[in-house]
């Protein structure tokens, strides 16, 4: 079997296997460190009895590569090894340290653990419960594994590698030679939101894999009667993509309908109907639970109402999703120059009658046009890559060519994104599948330009390519919120520095409420918090303690009393710290803090 298409299995295997286990651990109670390292340890030396051949198989491979390549090739191998070897030593090196991660990706990891299972709790913050927990769930192995986060952002990194691996076959199963399948994983590697979001413990590397493993998966089975177990992982692979963030759905669902329609065409219609219904179950399995948990608590699988109308569009007229399709592509598109686009942008939409700060078509509270340059992990541009994808993804749906029917089910991906989901200042990073699907169809365009027998043809393209990688190495070395040089530096910045960076004035009061706090000798804190609130640094200053939430915004799920808890943490709270504090418990405020203790 192929070296590539056997680490996409096994990939999709893994993912399944970490999902079912986090929730039928959690259903028996049995969700502890000692279950988890009970069941890593058999898995290990599984991996290390079966799989030797296989791994003699890569290094031979890795042995053989090099002799073999041309000097174009070696060069890309060297780039993105490079690429990825910085982002490793940064990953380790960082900690977690991403605004959504300090409010709902990583404190739901820490209720889980403290409670033993992944059921709900209450919390204010309800992005903790009602956002897909598919990578999170990957995350809470690690966490029971080493007890810290010290390995978070490995797991975003090891996205980014599989999707360039991914990236590559997709380039081989369009028709592309060994140097467009390395140009396919060179462009989705070196894109700088790749290379930032590699580091980090955001979600959208990992729903991206599981997109391009749908995608690969689906090709594979072109011309050939698909195996029940085929159609099985196929149904995994949607299954992991719809439990990690259901925006990749817009691409897997066309994928998946192509896949059927193929089997039709076959004249398979028992499998393509049973195969529907595998993949369907397959998904149930994966992403039901958490899907029942959310629909019992919200009456909607979705989420709750004011969740889902911040980030969907309300307006689906043509010239609400055109203005919508233009800010994104703008906002992706965007140069160090800023967004010179922008103007016109606004003058067309208002002279077809669509307001671009509406609240229908754009996320609340937010205004175009937003500047996405200098690299930022939330919103950094990427205008060489995207160019690139699209201009090669046009031009592969025009062509009569292996890729036509993959380059139109891409446009049919980037049309479902734009008709559902709003224009929002760090929505740069919500397409990184689309990345994913194009950089194929840009790689089999660029390789076709370097075969050019025109030199000014070739040297222009190689010339893209090369501030494309700058691009990318530069937002290595200096994005942030984590960067290699400059102020904030991995190597100079101390970790808890490195925690508060993108609100240092915020560290300084929590560290002296929690020390006051641990002081008096409390044991457990109720927390006290405003939406956007950043929880997890709680978790790791009161390591060791009984953290709760005397907020609710779940009937189901009451707030325990201010009378079960020792102290009491408030921070940007949505009313007055006196509403949720005893008037006979003496306050303290620190900064953006205010605390109280329990008179003895």
């Amino acid at each position: 079997m192929p070296t590539r298409l056997l680490l996409i299995r096994a990939g999709v295997v893994f993912g399944t296997a970490a999902v079912v286990l986090v929730e039928l651990l959690s259903a028996v109670h049995l969700l502890h460190r000692a279950t988890i390292w009970v069941v890593w340890i058999a898995a290990i030396a599984l991996t290390a009895y079966f799989g030797r051949g296989f791994f003699a198989g890569i290094a031979g491979k890795l042995r053989t590569f090099w002799p073999g390549a041309d000097r174009l090739e070696r060069l890309i191998a060297v780039v993105l090894a490079g690429m990825f070897l910085t982002d490793l030593v940064i990953a380790l090196m960082a900690p977690p340290n991403n605004f959504d991660s300090q409010t709902y990706h990583l404190p739901k990891v820490e209720h889980w653990v403290a409670q033993g299972d992944v059921g709900f709790y209450p919390t204010v913050i309800d992005r903790q419960l009602a956002m897909a927990p598919g990578a999170e769930y990957i995350l809470l192995h690690l966490r029971l594994l080493t007890g810290g986060d010290a390995l978070y952002n490995l797991v975003q990194l090891a996205a980014g590698v599989f999707g360039a691996l991914v990236a590559s076959r997709i380039a081989g199963q369009l028709g592309g030679n060994r140097r467009a399948q390395l140009i396919a994983a060179l462009l989705f590697g070196t894109t700088p939101i790749v290379a930032l979001e590699a580091t980090s413990t955001q979600t959208d590397l990992v729903v991206a894999v599981w997109v391009g493993a749908v995608a690969t998966l689906v090709l594979d089975e072109r011309d050939r009667r698909t195996t029940w177990p085929a159609i099985a992982l196929l149904g995994a692979a949607a299954g992991l993509v719809l439990l990690t963030k259901a925006t990749g759905l817009l691409a897997a669902g066309p994928l998946l309908v192509w896949w059927f329609v193929l089997q039709l065409r076959r004249r398979e219609w028992l499998r393509a109907v049973a195969g529907t219904g595998i993949v369907v179950a397959m998904m149930a399995l994966i992403a039901g639970p958490y899907l029942w948990r959310v629909e019992t608590t919200y009456r909607n699988p979705l989420g709750p109402d004011h969740l889902r109308d911040s980030i969907s569009m309300q307006r689906h007229d043509p010239a609400s999703v055109l203005i919508n399709a233009l800010r994104i592509g703008e906002t992706a598109l965007q140069t160090p120059a800023g967004p010179v686009a922008a103007g016109p942008i606004r003058a067309l939409a208002d002279a077809i009658g669509v307001d671009p700060d509406g609240r229908d078509i754009t996320y609340w509270g937010a205004t175009y046009p937003y500047t996405s340059w200098p690299p930022d992990e939330d919103r950094v541009s990427f205008p060489i890559q995207g160019v690139l994808i699209l201009v090669g993804a046009l031009l592969l749906a025009w062509r009569r060519s292996p890729a036509r029917t993959y380059a139109a089910l891409f446009w049919l991906a980037v049309l479902a994104y734009v008709v559902a989901v709003k224009w929002q200042p760090w929505g740069n990073r919500l397409i990184v599948f689309l990345i994913l699907l194009g950089t194929p169809l840009a790689a089999l365009w660029v390789d076709s330009l370097l075969g050019y027998r025109r030199r000014s043809v070739v040297r222009a393209t190689v010339a893209v390519l090369t501030v494309g990688v700058v691009a990318g190495a530069a937002a290595v070395a200096v994005g942030f919120p984590r960067r290699l040089v400059g102020s904030g530096s991995v190597f100079t910045t101390s970790t808890m520095d490195e925690r508060f960076i993108r609100r240092p004035e915020w560290q300084a009061d929590y560290e002296r409420s929690a020390d006051a706090i641990k002081a008096s000798g409390a044991q457990r804190i109720g927390l006290v918090q405003g939406y956007n609130s950043w929880e997890y640094p709680w978790w790791i200053l009161f390591k060791g303690h009984d953290l709760v939430s005397l907020q609710s915004l779940q009937p189901d799920y009451p707030a325990p009393p201010v009378e079960s808890v020792d102290a009491v943490v408030c921070i940007d709270p949505p009313i007055g710290c006196w509403f949720y504090i005893p008037q006979n418990w003496p306050q303290h405020k620190e900064g953006a803090v205010t605390y109280a203790i329990r008179p003895r």
